[in-house]
C-alpha cells in the first residue's frame, strides 16, 4: 500500500495549461477541439494526479465538470437550421479562454527568455553548455520540462510496466527519502540520466510512483533540473549543486521551507586560544 505523500510544487500549473498540453500533444486544431477525446484524456490525467497524491487545486475539478457539461451539450439533438445562429457552439467559450491564456503564457515565456538571455550575456552560455554536454553549438536547444510533460512520460512508463514479466517480490515499501538518496547517488555517477532510466531498477507500480514522486521532490528542492531535446525529444535529468537554502528531506513528512533555528551568539564565545592564554597567565602569577 502506497503511503500518503502529498507533494506541493511551486511549478504546478493550472487546468488550462493541461488542456493546452493535450492539444499540443495530439496536434489538435484549437478552433475545432474533439471534446470527447480531450475530456477523456483530461480525466485520465486527473486520475493519475490524484493517485500520485499531488496537491490538486479545486479549479482542476471545476474544469473537469466544464468539459463534461460541454460534452453533454454536444450530444444533445441539434436545433433547427433557423435556430443555429442563435445557439453558440458550447466549445466557443472554452476556446476563447484557451487562446487568451496561451497569449499570456507566451508573453510570460518571452519575458522569462529575455531575462535569461540578459543575465547570461557575459557568460557565453552556448559554448560552455556545449562543452559541458559534449554537444556542438547549433543543435536543437534543450528546453526545461513542464509538469504535464513529466506526467505524460510517466504514464508511458506505467503502461510499459504492465507488459513486464511478473516477478513476486517481498512487499517492502521504499520511502521517498530513501529513493531520493538512491537517485542522487546514481546521478553522481553520470553526467545526466534519461527519464526512463530512473525506473529501470524498480518493477512494482508502487515503487514506480515513489520514484516519480522523488523526482518531483528533487525538482522542488532544486537538486536537479529536467530538460527535453525539442518539443517531443528525450527527457534528461541533470544533477546540480544543492543550494544553501534548500531544505533536506526528512522521513516521509511533507518537506517545507522552515526558517533556520536561531544559533548561539558567536560573538560571546571565547576566541580560539583565549582560554589557554588566560590559563598561562594564571600559572605565571602563581609562580611568582
Amino acid at each position: 500500500m502506497l503511503e500518503a505523500y502529498p507533494v506541493k510544487l511551486e511549478f504546478f500549473e493550472g487546468p488550462l495549461d493541461l488542456l493546452l498540453h493535450l492539444i499540443k500533444k495530439h496536434e489538435i486544431n484549437i478552433y475545432d477541439i474533439p471534446i470527447s477525446l480531450v475530456t477523456q484524456q483530461y480525466l485520465d490525467y486527473l486520475s493519475l494526479m490524484q493517485e500520485l497524491q499531488l496537491d490538486i487545486a479545486g479549479e482542476f475539478l471545476v474544469m473537469a465538470a466544464t468539459l463534461i457539461h460541454v460534452k453533454s451539450r454536444l450530444l444533445l439533438p441539434r436545433p433547427a437550421p433557423e435556430q443555429e445562429e442563435a445557439d453558440e457552439d458550447p466549445r466557443e467559450l472554452l476556446v476563447r479562454r484557451l487562446i487568451e491564456h496561451e497569449k499570456f503564457k507566451r508573453a510570460a515565456d518571452l519575458l522569462h527568455e529575455r531575462e535569461t538571455v540578459r543575465s547570461a550575456q557575459f557568460a557565453r552560455p552556448d559554448a560552455r553548455v556545449a562543452a559541458l554536454h559534449n554537444e556542438p553549438v547549433g543543435e536543437e536547444v534543450e528546453i526545461e520540462v513542464d509538469l504535464f510533460s513529466l506526467i505524460s512520460a510517466f504514464r508511458a512508463v506505467l503502461e510499459r510496466a504492465k507488459h513486464r514479466p511478473y516477478v513476486p517480490l517481498p512487499a517492502e515499501q521504499i520511502s521517498v527519502e530513501t529513493r531520493i538518496e538512491q537517485l542522487l547517488g546514481r546521478l553522481s555517477e553520470h553526467q545526466a540520466m534519461g527519464f526512463e532510466d530512473l525506473f529501470d531498477d524498480v518493477a512494482s507500480r508502487a515503487d514506480l510512483i515513489v520514484t516519480f514522486l522523488s523526482l518531483l521532490e528533487m525538482i522542488r528542492l532544486e537538486l536537479v533540473r529536467v530538460f527535453q531535446q525539442g518539443a517531443l525529444g528525450e527527457i534528461r535529468i541533470y544533477k546540480r549543486a544543492r543550494p544553501a537554502e534548500a531544505p533536506r528531506p526528512i522521513g516521509d513528512a511533507v518537506i517545507t521551507h522552515e526558517p533556520p533555528a536561531d544559533r548561539p551568539n558567536q560573538a560571546s564565545a571565547p576566541e580560539p586560544g583565549a582560554q589557554d592564554t588566560d590559563q598561562a597567565s594564571d600559572d605565571g602569577r602563581s609562580g611568582h
